[in-house]
């Protein structure tokens, strides 16, 4: 994973336009997920242009009809199922170094959301100070149905969306619209596609790193979307009553109880959120529930750390290997019929929880340590510390 080739390169665009540097995701056949190569030359660029005084702020945008649709973590999921673990950690470390750097910026991130945004790809996005959505964006954290967790240092930010709304969002992978993203706070922006060129075009123009200038260029293209009338967060009040539960077998029972009490409604939401948790993995879901509710009251770094030791132990595979058999049925054989171990939520204790977000046994791991920021950051990257 270390060398790269010619075609690699190709991977991302790196433009300057004035004082502008554009990024652009450039694996359109694989919807722009990102590989070793793209994280670090990401990492490179995003740390070289904060150096860099003529580059006033960062555009970051995907080629085709997807901004990013996660991690390669198929490829990673390869090398680890041969017990090359190593290689996998050091994809992530560097992933999750450049999520600290786009989160703790000082100088505006501007992500264009035009198409399917999930895993990895949120982690390039929702960090940065602007983020724009249109009709056309899909938002989705997926990872349990995978065997994985929501990482990337999203959990920190789900965290913080409106009452529970992101336990929901976290554990059910359930997929948000731009307009849903612009409710909850994911997004800042909804501006329509159709006037994308003219919004990147007036960024190019921008001289200024002023968040309040840049936001008011984009306020010129921007409009407010409307919810659609079965939009999920117009249920605001039973994912807050359900997933606000200590125990994710308490999320689902409390939702069996809603759903006995809904008997007047005719839509099935509600089993089939209850359905969706019952096929991810029991130990995906317990760690996700954990990780979310500790991050709540941490800073991005020490929420990326803790990530860090959690991917760590799931690419050993010591305690599970759900992460490989998930892999292998969603993504290599298709068969979408994964078998996971533990089958049960209710066979992980939570000293079983406990083990993931330890300290690594081994002489070859060490802790992640993330770089040091610049001392005159901007508000609302310093909040993040």
């Amino acid at each position: 994973m270390a060398s790269f080739s010619e075609s690699d390169h190709q991977q991302i665009l790196v433009e300057r336009k004035s004082h502008a540097r554009i990024l652009t995701l450039n694996r359109p056949k694989q919807l722009n997920a990102l590989s070793f190569y793209m994280v670090s030359r990401l990492l490179e660029v995003f740390t070289e242009d904060e150096e860099n005084s003529d580059i006033k702020l960062v555009v970051v945008k995907g080629n085709g009809r997807s901004f990013c649709a996660g991690g390669d973590v198929a490829a990673v999921a390869r090398e680890g199922s041969k017990g090359e673990w190593k290689s996998g950690a050091k994809f992530f470390r560097t992933e999750y170094t450049m999520n600290y750097v786009m989160a703790t910026y000082s100088k505006p991130q501007v992500s264009i959301l035009n198409g399917i945004v999930m895993g990895g790809g949120a982690g390039a996005s929702v960090h940065g100070r602007f983020r724009v959505v249109t009709e056309n964006t899909v938002f989705a954290m997926p990872e349990t149905a995978l065997g994985f967790f929501p990482d990337v240092g999203v959990p920190y930010f789900l965290s913080r969306l409106p009452g529970f709304f992101g336990e929901y969002v976290g554990l059910t992978g359930a997929r948000l619209n731009g307009a849903e993203m612009l409710a909850c706070g994911l997004a800042t922006h909804f501006v329509p596609s159709s006037k994308l060129s003219l919004l990147e075009e007036a960024l190019c123009k921008v001289e200024t790193s002023d968040p309040n200038a840049v936001s008011a260029i984009i306020d010129k293209y921007s409009e407010q979307p409307f919810l659609k009338d079965d939009s999920v967060y117009y249920r605001m009040d039973v994912i807050n009553k359900c997933f606000s539960r200590k125990s994710v077998e308490g999320i689902i029972s409390s939702l069996v109880s809603c759903e006995v009490e809904a008997t007047s409604k005719a839509d099935h939401w509600i089993s089939e959120t209850v359905q969706t948790l019952k096929k991810a993995s029991p130990t995906s879901l317990k760690i996700f529930l954990r990780l979310i509710r500790e991050v709540r009251l941490l800073g991005i770094g020490p929420s990326l750390v803790l990530e860090y030791r959690i991917v760590c132990h799931i690419l050993k595979g010591h305690y599970s290997k759900d992460f490989f058999e998930g892999c292998r049925a969603i993504l290599l054989d298709k068969d979408r019929n994964p078998k996971w171990e533990p089958s049960k939520l209710e066979l992980l204790s939570d000293s079983d929880v406990d083990r993931y977000f330890s300290k690594l046994d081994d002489e070859e791991w060490e802790e992640m340590e993330l770089p040091k920021r610049l001392k005159n950051l901007p508000t609302y990257a310093i909040a993040k510390l």
